[in-house]
């Protein structure tokens, strides 16, 4: 039996092997998409993803199913979407959490910006300084004016040590030139308490949680911490305005969507061109607004650079404020 074969015939194999992946990938996707979230249900990054996915599953026509698999750091979340095959049916809803947890955690078992391929952005939402409604403080300069008269005697709350909203007040005490106590709690709901109690003379937070009790007028924003002011609360200032060093000072958090590194390059494509088109929805946009969130699209390398930016930015306030690694 002749086992040679010539150049023509290897090439002829080799295109017959590759045949049925070409097949699967020009008909993807042939069956519904999984996005596993890294936080519980019903929280913003929940309500955010599965408006988004609702409208990808119409344009898809096919099912997009939420997998919530909550965890510190985005750890089993994303060691979830790696261990999936990289065939774009399994997704990672990435956020600036996952920039921090790179600066938090002396080991992860993933590294996000080589082991995920970036594929869009999703939205961005405010942060805000807030303070109960009948506090002396009527504006964020009011704040810092008794910040700076009375160092190391105000306090500031925010959600856990390491969150978001914790290392946003880092950044926002270190760049304001402030000497203020944070005080870390377990979660909004105990921040709140704090702050109507008196517990606490201001605090840190991402507005949506928090949004009702604003409108109630439980709580007062003195500022909102983004590059614009907030869609929800327009007549609030944002910290940049108020100058001096705080102006061009813009934090906020994020939700992307990433896949495994080596998805298709022309899947990764495809998913990017439907995110654009589905966060330009009105209908999506109406929802996520009603969130809090500002519906936002990326390319996948204006993705990779937020991602390496924040990482840089947080492992920075990390440092700064000696916040022990996990």
């Amino acid at each position: 039996m002749n086992l040679k074969l010539s150049r023509r015939q290897a090439l002829a194999l080799l295109a017959a092997a590759a045949a049925p992946w070409t097949r699967a990938q020009s008909k993807w996707p042939a069956r519904p998409v999984r996005i596993v979230v890294p936080f519980g249900a019903g929280g913003v990054a929940d309500l955010t993803v599965r408006a988004v996915g609702d409208q990808l599953a119409r344009q898809l026509g096919q099912a997009v199913v939420i997998d919530n698999k909550p965890g510190a750091g985005g750890i089993v979340a994303g060691s979830t979407v790696l261990q999936a095959p990289p065939d774009g049916y399994t997704l990672f809803l990435m956020s600036n959490g996952t920039a921090v947890s790179e600066g938090l955690f002396n080991k992860l078992p993933f590294h996000a910006r080589t082991d995920f391929a970036p594929i869009s952005l999703l939205g961005t939402f405010d942060i805000a300084v807030v303070v109960p409604e009948n506090s002396r403080f009527r504006s964020l300069g009011d704040l810092l004016a008794e910040a700076k008269a009375k160092p190391g005697k105000l306090n500031v709350a925010t959600i856990a040590a390491g969150s978001t909203q914790n290392l946003a007040a880092e950044l926002f005490k270190t760049t304001a030139g402030i000497d203020v106590q944070i005080v870390p709690f377990n979660g909004t709901p105990q921040v709140v308490t704090a702050l109507r109690g008196g517990e606490v003379d201001a605090a840190v937070e991402i507005v949506a949680p928090i949004l009702s009790q604003i409108q109630a007028k439980a709580l007062r924003a003195l500022a909102t911490f983004g590059e614009k002011r907030s869609t929800t609360m327009p007549g609030v200032p944002t910290a940049s305005e108020v100058g001096g060093s705080l102006k061009g000072l813009y934090i906020a958090s994020w939700n992307a969507l990433a896949a495994p590194a080596k998805t298709p390059q022309d899947v990764v494509a495809r998913l990017n061109h439907e995110c654009v088109v589905a966060l330009a929805n009105p209908e999506v946009k109406r929802k996520l607004a009603d969130l809090g969130v500002d519906a936002k699209s990326s390319t996948p390398q204006q993705l990779a650079s937020l991602l390496d930016s924040e990482t840089r930015r947080w492992g920075g306030v990390i440092e700064r404020a000696k916040i022990p690694k996990m």
